[in-house]
């Protein structure tokens, strides 16, 4: 086993507990959830399925949208679905949810920040993306998107149509929907392992985007 191979498997660990963890401080904020919540939540008020059943629904339909994308999964995809729920459970644990507006909006930026910064250390990893990660790095693989633009776009277009069906939208949530993807966009190229050389297995490496997706 490489140092490169322990330093893949740590980095995807750290990122996606890290991950969880921003969820978790985002929850606490109580400023608006994310749009894939929103969209869980119009889903669920509109068909009369239980939030957490149409979550699972969801996920599932996105792995499928993976197809035409040509993206594949990996141990990543499998551990992004065990390990985010526990982690943000550590946070709601640990972290208090404040009472004044300042010190909520200072909780939301910090973990709407860390999330970025979390994104950008697991999938800089290369062991796979998480299902609606996937999404944001099949479609700048298969259409050159870049992915502050993929990111964004699919951030909206979740948020606008969970909207349509009833979910409730704060400032937070039309907050992460603009400004995750390019925060994303710039975490992703500092924390991507390619840049360390090539990868365990690799013939040659491959050139690192402006992105930081080869």
């Amino acid at each position: 086993m490489t140092w490169i191979t322990v330093r893949r498997a740590v980095q995807l660990l750290v990122g996606l507990f890290c991950y969880g963890f921003a969820i978790g401080m985002m929850i606490q904020a109580h400023l608006g959830v994310s749009p894939w919540d929103v969209l869980g939540q119009g889903a669920a008020r509109s068909s009369g399925i239980p939030f957490g059943i149409v979550t699972v629904l969801i996920g599932a339909l996105v792995l499928l949208l993976w197809i035409p994308l040509r993206q594949k999964p990996g141990i990543g995809t499998v551990l992004n679905v065990l390990l985010i729920g526990p982690s943000a459970e550590v946070c709601l644990a640990l972290v208090p949810a404040p009472d004044q507006l300042w010190a909520r909006v200072l909780l939301f930026t910090g973990g709407l920040v860390l999330l970025a910064a979390a994104t950008g250390v697991y999938l800089g990893a290369r062991l796979g993306p998480g299902p609606r990660d996937g999404l944001m790095t099949g479609m700048h693989r298969r259409f050159g998107w870049p992915v502050w633009a993929a990111r964004t776009g699919i951030e909206v277009a979740v948020l606008s149509a969970g909207w349509a069906l009833g979910g409730t939208v704060g400032l937070g949530t039309v907050a992460f929907a603009l400004l995750v993807g390019p925060l994303v966009s710039r975490t992703m190229p500092f924390f991507d392992i390619r840049a360390l050389g090539p990868l365990p297995g690799a013939s040659r490496p491959r050139p690192v985007g402006q992105d930081g997706i080869a």
